[in-house]
């Protein structure tokens, strides 16, 4: 189901790219974050020449309340988009990348990836709270398993609960007394104009984010070449692509999608090398690696193949085991 909302722009030169001479139809998810996302999307390429409409596609993620893992995980939110995109419904469609499968998509190709937005996890929490200041047993919410593994490690006295809903609704599970915290991510509250709301910013030591958090995904069909090269002039960010390029990596190798509790976090060095860390928990055997390398896809899967061959779950020690294999098999 598709719905289009059209906003005027003045057209200015698009030289040396072949657009079709009407609106650019931008497929986009109906909620709040998501118009957020693909507002600033379209804003940018009205800024390079072009007119864009937005068409809300609703997905089956937007409209079950089950949760992810039950409801598919890995691609909920990007399927339908996926399927207007080929039939010819939308132009482009942007994603938040963390919700899109490693998996190259036939036919359609992520044509830019925009500068990233803060990765890290934030804690809103009653009465300005941190995640050290929280009172033992306090109640957190989170639909995440990779959070909610890490805040077990954090803090194994706290009664993490499993939620759903949006950010305004998830907050309001606090607001309203029935959460003392929820674990969101920095970039959807600051798109949001929320960023203020966050008591807490989670540091990288104590929370990875998702794989790819923070930064979007614009991706069109794969034979619209001068389309997918105008997205590419107009969006990409060079770091941005080869940071979220290893952190997918990781997932890839370890054959796990987006509700699997795994965390990757890729940041360039000053002489242009990756720092890549990522972590991974199955029952009680959490394992965390980081290793640097200037090969995005090498680098993710060399950190995969550490954690895929640790039986340790201690951070640190450098002996391991000759066992490997897929954590997530079927995943």
């Amino acid at each position: 189901m598709t719905t289009t909302t059209t906003t005027p722009a003045t057209a200015v030169s698009t030289s040396g790219h072949d657009l079709p001479d009407r609106p650019l139809r931008l497929g986009t998810r109906a909620s709040a974050l998501a118009t957020s996302q693909s507002g600033w999307v379209a804003d940018r390429l009205r800024a390079a020449g072009v007119r864009v409409e937005l068409v809300h596609v609703r997905t089956e993620g937007d409209v079950s309340r089950a949760s992810l893992r039950q409801i598919g995980g890995t691609g909920v939110f990007a399927s339908a988009l996926r399927d207007a995109l080929r039939a010819g419904e939308v132009d482009l469609a942007v994603h938040s990348l963390k919700d899109l499968p490693t998996a190259a998509e036939p036919g359609l190709v992520v044509a830019a990836v925009p500068e990233r937005e803060d990765p890290r996890d934030a804690l809103v929490a009653r009465d300005g709270l941190t995640l050290d200041a929280l009172p033992r047993g306090a109640s957190v919410g989170t639909g995440s398993p990779r959070r909610a593994a890490q805040l077990a490690l954090a803090r194994p006295d706290l009664d993490v609960r499993d939620i759903r809903g949006n950010v305004g609704t998830r907050i309001g599970l606090v607001r309203d007394g029935q959460l003392d915290a929820v674990v969101l991510a920095c970039a959807g509250l600051s798109r949001l104009g929320r960023a203020g709301e966050a008591t807490d910013r989670l540091d990288p030591d104590v929370m990875l984010p998702a794989a790819g958090q923070g930064a979007l995904a614009v991706e069109c069909r794969e034979d619209d070449r001068p389309l997918a090269r105008f997205l590419r002039d107009v969006l990409e960010d060079a770091p941005t692509r080869a940071a979220v390029t290893a952190e997918r990596a990781v997932l890839a190798r370890l054959e796990a999608g987006c509700t699997a509790p795994v965390g990757a976090l890729a940041r360039a060095g000053a002489d242009g090398a990756l720092a890549l860390t990522a972590f991974v928990a199955l029952g009680d055997v959490p394992r965390r690696h980081a290793e640097t390398g200037s090969d995005p896809v090498a680098l993710g899967y060399e950190v995969a193949e550490h954690l895929l061959s640790r039986p340790d779950p201690v951070v640190g020690r450098s002996d391991d085991a000759a066992a490997g294999g897929s954590l997530f098999t079927g995943a």
